[in-house]
């Protein structure tokens, strides 16, 4: 069994009530737009909207019309809020063998899907026990509810006991220009020589975020990365992710589908090799090692 994903991801997180609040008509557009451009994964998680985003997500992709097969589906369970629906007195962690089931099965239904094509750990538990969640894992997976699992925020060494229990496909964590200690640690070397896929969330950092010494130093780079690759920062941002060996997917943010569209040029900006390293140097404000 294998999976083929779209270059860039698709993020979901604030296509419903925690940002743009589209309508099930413009949700179904956005993901039409979404695959003319060449994305056709998209990555949810049970919390997104507190609890509601992948329901909404689930009723557009209906009206979609939109061919199951023609689209990777991603999502994320574990984290118990104390917002939407949970009457949870504190946010915690459940990777219970009933918990991973139970929330894989309402992610099927919200999503009105028969298959998730990976479910992930949302973030690493100091409770949770690997061969709980191998069982979990194995039982969704025989019947086929689940084609892949993974983790999202794992450390090497908790990824490490999750694998030793059952196959991890990927692990999404952390990753830019503005956050680079993945790419320094040994999480990105320990994921190629593991087999398991990297993907990046939020790719763009916080350079139009944040003012500060760092965002200040990339910025000005990016002016003349821009000028020099003929597109924007953000292209060029991604395509530096993109040029790391070990295959890392950017999951976009954006809920702008110009915006998304405008990303994709990032697969065929192939950065100079000094134009790579000078970003990095930027980043740390000093030469590299």
């Amino acid at each position: 069994m294998d999976i083929k994903l779209s270059p860039i991801i698709a993020g979901a997180m604030n296509w419903g009530e925690w940002s743009r609040k589209f309508s099930t008509a413009e949700m179904s557009e956005m993901i039409h737009k979404c695959i003319e451009y060449g994305i056709t994964t998209f990555d949810h998680a049970d919390i997104y909207g507190g609890y509601t985003t992948e329901g909404e997500f689930g009723k557009a992709f209906t009206h979609s019309g939109v061919k199951r097969e023609d689209v990777q589906i991603i999502s994320k369970c574990g984290i118990q809020h104390t917002i939407g629906t949970r009457n949870n007195k504190v946010k915690h962690y459940d990777y219970s063998k009933d918990y991973i089931i139970n929330s894989a099965e309402g992610s099927l239904k919200n999503l009105e899907t028969d298959y998730l094509d990976i479910l992930l750990l949302h973030r690493p538990s100091p409770l949770m026990d690997a061969d709980e969640i191998a069982e979990a894992a194995e039982e969704l997976k025989a019947e086929g509810k689940i084609r892949f699992f993974g983790v999202s925020n794992f450390t090497n060494s908790q990824t490490d006991l999750i694998k030793s229990r059952t196959e991890v496909f990927c692990n999404q964590i952390e990753f830019s220009a503005t956050h680079i200690e993945p790419m320094l640690d040994g999480s990105l070397d320990y994921m190629t020589l593991n087999g398991i896929k990297p993907m990046a969330w939020s790719p763009i950092g916080c350079i139009f975020k944040e003012d500060n010494e760092q965002t200040q130093r990339l910025k000005k780079l990016l002016l003349e990365l821009v000028v020099k690759y003929e597109v924007t920062a953000d292209v060029i941002l991604l395509s530096w992710i993109l040029r790391h060996p070990a295959g890392i997917v950017p999951v976009s943010g954006s809920t702008n589908p110009d915006r998304l569209k405008n990303q994709m040029k990032a697969v065929d900006v192939q950065l100079e090799l000094e134009d790579w390293f000078a970003i990095w140097t930027e980043s740390i404000g000093n030469k590299v090692p």
